[in-house]
């Protein structure tokens, strides 16, 4: 075989085409979760501060305060 036969019968080979296809949908979306995360974790770092906030201000009524009109 010559080398450019060599050559043509590598570009004609398709056995691991999908591999990389698998490797390329994989890495997309691996991608888009971490891209995912990234744009989250802010909104979700300011709500708990804000749930925390909340809560610590929050007032626990005794038993016998329950059910009366003030």
């Amino acid at each position: 075989m010559t080398l450019f036969s060599n050559i043509k019968a590598f570009a004609a080979n398709e056995s691991g085409a999908v591999t990389v296809d698998w490797v390329v949908l994989t890495a997309a979306i691996v991608g888009l979760g971490l891209a995912v995360i990234s744009s989250v974790r802010t909104g979700v770092g300011d709500l708990a501060t804000d749930i925390s906030t909340s809560l610590s201000g929050a007032t626990v009524a005794t038993l016998g305060e329950l059910g009366v009109n003030q």
